[in-house]
């Protein structure tokens, strides 16, 4: 994150928990944001309104009034502000450190596991203990990816950490390539 972003982010992702732990709503917020970050994630065209000068702070409200839907009044009365402010671009960076804010809170890490198929709640359980095993954390959060190009097996990224248990990760630390064809 550039240093005019994290100037801009850590504030308001501070204020947004400051509010949510004074109206014991930390989950919800979290749920929230984790709502608005995927529709985010898979709207191109939402990105774009928002991110637009050319469009009017108010047409950004009523399309943040209909897409949010069902959330908390102080997350939409969050976002009303930010669009105010001019800093509604800087949804998706907020968000992302209201969730790190929450997961310190409940001494959680975030895993992010890629594997070629989706993993069975079994093998998230295991994901799961593996890691807090290694982080001694109290929870684990995973945030699952799918990359069909991994042969077997997975790959776990904790911080800066990765942990690649992937076939093709085995077979390098055994000094044989796989060539294509």
């Amino acid at each position: 994150m550039s240093t005019v972003n994290a100037e801009i982010v850590q504030p308001y992702a501070s204020a947004l928990m400051s509010v949510a732990q004074s109206n014991n709503l930390t989950e919800q917020f979290g749920q929230d944001m984790r709502t608005l970050l995927g529709l985010l994630d898979s709207s191109q065209e939402l990105r774009q309104v928002l991110g637009s000068p050319l469009i009017k702070p108010d047409v950004k409200k009523r399309v943040l009034e209909q897409v949010a839907g069902e959330i908390n009044p102080f997350v939409k009365n969050f976002l009303r502000l930010l669009v105010d402010k001019g800093r509604i671009f800087f949804l998706e960076g907020i968000g992302k450190e209201y969730l790190a804010k929450l997961r310190e809170l409940n001494q959680t890490v975030l895993a992010e596991v890629t594997s070629a198929v989706p993993l069975s709640e079994a093998q998230e359980q295991t994901v799961k203990e593996k890691v807090q095993a290694m982080t001694g954390a109290v929870q684990v959060e995973l945030e699952s990816k799918l990359d069909s190009e991994l042969i077997g097996g997975v790959i776990i990224k904790v911080g800066s950490q990765v942990i690649d248990a992937s076939l093709r990760g085995q077979l390098r630390r055994l000094g044989i390539r796989l060539s294509a064809g």
